[in-house]
């Protein structure tokens, strides 16, 4: 079984996310959303779009999201079959979380890395 396929996003903490946004905006094009981030949306050689996204996203120093990791980064990783994974990863003796979100945004794991990153598993939903 393939384990990683991508990745799907790329997670960080700043000081003043608004300020943040503003310079990614004017300084680099990324438009960011209302949820703090922006979807890059996948295109091949021709720029025509295909299947899959990578998320981008600041969040606010105070956001909790990567506990109990204490990094400023989370990065998540696209995969093919999350139960699996998770499965896999428990037997090999991973700090594995037990907690599976599954809505219409796919499926979300997490595992935490041998110096304490919380890494975020990513199965996308059918046809992305």
């Amino acid at each position: 079984m393939k384990r990683v396929t991508g990745i799907g996003g790329i997670f960080f903490k700043a000081k003043d996310a608004p300020a943040m946004h503003a310079w990614y905006k004017k300084h680099l094009g990324i438009e960011v959303q209302s949820w703090g981030g922006a979807a890059f949306s996948w295109t091949d050689d021709d720029g025509k779009p295909v299947a899959g996204t990578t998320a981008w996203s600041i969040n606010a120093q105070d956001n909790d999201y990567f506990a109990p990791s204490t990094a400023p980064f989370m990065i998540n990783y696209r995969v093919q079959d999350l139960h699996a994974l998770i499965k896999m990863l428990k037997q090999e003796g991973c700090h594995v979380f037990d907690k599976i979100d599954e809505s219409e945004y796919g499926k979300f794991g997490w595992v935490i890395d041998p110096e304490g990153n919380k890494v975020e598993l990513w199965e996308p939903p059918e046809g992305q």
